[in-house]
């Protein structure tokens, strides 16, 4: 499976500069969020694919009018081409916006989808990366500790996470932890699972 992963910037090699041989092959598009919806819909319109998104912690707008042609999959799991995909949205708290949450409210959500996640995840979309993992040095851009635990428990073969952006210059695409690849979808990349 190909996926065009995608988060925090519009693109301008999706906008501006266009090529639609590049994408022709993708199979999913997966948003880590905070993104807008028009640029979401105008994704997965111009690659045709099927768009799953998460919501950021700049996503508000979303809530109440989401992307058109696109399906928000924060606190479920859907299954695509065999794969299950769980989606958790949002980033730590640090000014109390409604899509920042606590460790602790991040495990509660995840002990509330422990159910869904009984047949296991292979896919992770989330907003925020795991704590130590890519994440950064400060409260907006910790990662969860909670990531971590459900990381030991289900071992999905993937995470896709967005929010800290590469030219920070802090960060790096791609990591690994354990059994699990995780990549940073900042403005764009293309991910294969084989």
């Amino acid at each position: 499976m190909k996926i065009l992963a995608i988060s925090d910037v519009e693109s301008k090699h999706i906008t501006d500069f266009y090529d639609a041989k590049k994408y022709q092959d993708i199979d999913l598009i997966l948003s880590s969020g905070d993104l807008n919806g028009h640029y979401l819909s105008y994704v997965v319109t111009v690659v045709n694919k099927p768009l799953l998104y998460v919501h950021g912690n700049h996503d508000v707008r979303l809530i109440n009018a989401p992307a058109e042609g696109c399906e928000c999959i924060d606190d479920t799991i859907v299954e695509f081409m065999g794969y299950r995909i769980a989606g958790l949205g949002g980033c730590m708290t640090y000014n109390g916006g409604p899509l920042q949450f606590t460790d602790s409210e991040m495990a509660w959500r995840i002990t509330k989808n422990v159910f869904k996640y009984r047949k296991g995840i292979d896919i992770l979309l989330t907003h925020a990366p795991a704590y130590g993992i890519g994440d950064g040095k400060d409260q907006a851009h910790t990662g969860y500790q909670s990531f971590i635990k459900l990381l030991d428990r289900y071992s999905p073969r993937l995470m896709v996470h967005g929010h800290m952006h590469l030219n920070y210059g802090i960060c790096q695409r791609e990591h690994y932890y354990k059994k699990t690849r995780i990549v940073n979808a900042f403005d764009h990349t293309i991910i294969e699972i084989k």
